[in-house]
């Protein structure tokens, strides 16, 4: 296997007391790709090699995530790993896709591609330097005349629902989410979209975060009022807060409106970037439910 002198610095080694951190959370910004390998295995020598070359070539379009399924057993058995090699890819925090067995490099280019990977291109320092992060208005503009130009591409028209969402363009975004194609209408991204959405419509109309307040002080059973108040604390960055309501309809009333807050929690642990406080609402969550 490659050795750590020689590793691109998009490829690493898993480990279980990393694992949440380096492979979980990171995935919510960049794919991780994870290769469970072992010394002993004779296709994990020729797969590995491919693996760690496309991990460069595509300069951080995803990370590789290098687990040894000897000395990081308790990970092996969390994928309920049967044979080796395995990938699997991780992204928004979520397993995505993966595949056993030594493919040749087209198939894994092929793979990654599905996904919406695509290879990144090599930056100087002086173009980072001068790069100004792109507006939604300007990703709108720039992904429309992409696909008006490659219209086959239907991974541009999810990038563009994600733009549209970002612009708080809730019904385009909708209408260009229901039109992906089936491959793509479960990619990661898109279940993450799908739960904003279903989050951002609920507000569609609702009181104001003070009106919210005020009713559940004066009624401590209001439910919809609580519901909408975890919602609108969820959407404007009090995400513990908001999902505080929800555990507390939970306790306390868990079938009311065909037990809604349990599918509020889900539908916002998918939309969060804090693995650490999804980790510990999940657990929350599981110790009522169970």
């Amino acid at each position: 296997m490659t050795s750590a002198q020689t590793r691109s610095e998009h490829i690493f080694d898993a480990t279980t007391a990393g694992f949440e951190e380096d492979v979980i959370k990171a995935s919510l910004t960049t794919p991780v790709l994870v290769d469970l390998w072992a010394e002993w295995c004779g296709p994990c020598k020729s797969l590995g090699p491919i693996l760690e070359k496309l991990a460069g070539e595509f300069n951080g379009a995803f990370r590789l995530a290098k687990i040894d399924v000897d000395a990081e057993q308790e990970l092996a058995a969390m994928f309920g790993v049967r044979s080796i090699p395995t990938v699997i890819l991780i992204s928004g925090g979520q397993v995505v896709d993966g595949f056993a067995g030594a493919l040749p490099e087209g198939q894994i280019r092929e793979f990654l591609t599905k996904h919406g990977v695509q290879p990144g291109e090599a930056a100087n320092d002086e173009d980072a330097e001068a790069a100004t992060p792109e507006t939604a208005e300007e990703a709108i503009n720039r992904l429309q005349q992409a696909i008006a130009a490659e219209p086959e591409r239907a991974e541009l028209k999810l990038d563009l629902a994600l733009a549209l969402m970002r612009a708080g363009n809730v019904a385009s975004a909708q209408s260009e989410l229901d039109a992906l194609p089936a491959n793509l209408a479960t990619d990661a991204r898109a279940v993450r979209l799908r739960s904003q959405l279903e989050l951002a419509r609920a507000l569609a109309g609702a009181p104001s975060l003070q009106e919210l307040q005020a009713r559940v002080q004066s009624s401590d059973t209001d439910w919809e009022a609580r519901d909408l108040l975890g919602v609108r604390l969820l959407i404007e960055g009090e995400a513990a807060a908001g999902l505080d309501q929800f555990l507390d309809i939970l306790k306390r009333q868990r079938d009311w409106n065909e037990g809604q807050a349990k599918k509020r929690l889900l539908a916002a642990f998918t939309t969060l970037d804090d693995a650490a406080l999804v980790s510990q609402y999940r657990r929350k969550m599981a110790s009522l439910v169970f």
